[in-house]
């Protein structure tokens, strides 16, 4: 799954942490130091050894540090903003408690369990806005409890429901902008585009909704989108081109005060993958929405958390079946499930490289299914069993959509202050 290099470039890249020939993940707080592996000031072989594996490790200040680079990229643009950290991303307590102290976010979520939970870990009821999909009644009734919060309804049932529970109250609505946009073009990742999705209500059903808010007196506040997942410099075109088509609906609303364009920004998951530009992307919304009064409201959760987690696993067996060099590992597609599911891969890394020659391995979790694979023909120094290899890029949807498949859900997590 990783971008292709030679065995040799590869091996120049991961063993030396002097060479300006690193590799294409390293930065200042992700990289060797006399050949071991460091997430921050923390060397991940010691706390591997002390910890065990499979373990998350999660390094906040590197989240707070992207929160201030989006800021500062909307603050250059001159767009006057909100953001809310998707909590899904990864809803681990003792980072939102830390997020919600920080006072730079407030927190997206997208089901009463998550509402609950972001309130919970310190986050003002003020500071949360909720936008879930296929709500129930009873969603609906918990929601309308918290007053204070930014409510999206995403259906014409929702804002029914929630006009005859709380008429009078102000409420945004979740469109649907019927373009999409994703990593690479990938239809997995894309919230709206050619075919019919469940998500929002797309334009022409847009005069149902305003005969909705005026029976119950509904005052429409906010629009809120989400065209997808990922994207990077090379898909800002089409994000652009979202953010043009969601005037369609502004034009419609006089009453909008804030215009929440989801959130979606990608990192880079391969060699060839260059990280996005926030300024261009910062510039790319004030161009949509210049001479507007509104607040943008953006809504990061992988963006800030994905390249700022690592998960560490073991290595439990080396050996070839037909032409294949299969490496086992003690951690499993249910502990991060997007190389699985969506062709977005955790990249493997060494620890603590060994010296010889490189090979190409085919590397394999627990967990008895086919597609419980974290990477073909990956180049990589010889392993031994114990040895621990690094999943970089874990630290986000990976993580949070995990699962005890096969009872192999037993997973640590170690969140890093420094």
């Amino acid at each position: 799954m990783s971008d292709t290099l030679t065995l040799n470039e590869q091996k120049n890249q991961e063993t030396s942490s002097d060479s300006d020939d690193e590799p294409w993940w390293t930065r200042d707080d992700l990289t060797y130091h006399n050949g071991r592996l460091q997430l921050g000031e923390c060397d991940l072989q010691s706390l591997a050894a002390r910890i065990g594996t499979p373990t998350y490790v999660i390094r906040a200040p590197r989240v707070v540090e992207k929160l201030k680079q989006i800021h500062a990229a909307l603050d250059g643009a001159g767009v006057r903003h909100r953001i809310y950290y998707a909590i899904k991303a990864n809803r681990t307590s003792q980072l939102l408690t830390y997020l919600a102290s920080q006072g730079l976010c407030g927190a997206d979520v997208c089901s009463p369990e998550e509402m609950r939970h972001a309130f919970s870990c310190g986050f003002p009821e003020k500071n949360i806005s909720f936008t879930g999909t296929s709500l129930s009644a009873a969603d609906v009734a918990t929601i309308s409890k918290f007053e204070e919060l930014s409510f999206n309804p995403d259906s014409l049932s929702a804002l029914r429901q929630f006009g005859k529970i709380a008429p009078g109250r102000e409420v945004g609505i979740r469109i649907n902008p019927d373009i999409g946009i994703g990593y690479s073009g990938n239809d997995m990742l894309q919230y709206s585009g050619n075919e019919a999705t469940k998500f929002g209500i797309y334009l022409d059903r847009l005069p149902e909704a305003l005969e909705i808010a005026r029976e119950y007196d509904l005052k429409i506040v906010r629009l809120h989108f989400h065209a997808g997942c990922g994207y990077l410099d090379r898909e800002l075109g089409q994000l652009a081109n979202v953010l043009k088509a969601s005037k369609a609906f502004i034009e419609q609303l006089p009453d909008v005060q804030e215009i929440n364009i989801g959130g979606g920004l990608g990192v880079p998951h391969c060699s060839s993958d260059k990280k996005l530009d926030l300024d261009l992307w910062a510039s790319v919304i004030a161009d949509a929405f210049s001479g507007l009064d509104l607040t943008v409201a953006v809504e990061p959760g992988d963006f800030l958390v994905k390249d700022s987690g690592v998960l560490l696993t073991s290595v439990t067996y080396q050996e070839r079946r037909k032409n294949v060099e299969f490496l086992g590992l003690d951690a499993g597609f249910n502990l991060a499930m997007e190389p699985a599911f969506y062709d977005l891969p955790c990249e493997p890394v060494a620890t603590i490289p060994r010296p010889g020659e490189w090979k190409n391995y085919t590397l394999v979790g627990n967990v008895n299914e086919a597609l419980d694979k974290w990477a073909i023909d990956h180049p990589m120094p010889p392993p031994e069993e114990g040895d621990v290899i690094t999943l970089i890029n874990a630290g986000g949807y990976a993580a949070s959509m995990r699962s005890n498949h096969c009872l192999r859900g037993d997973v640590r997590e170690v969140i890093l202050l420094d």
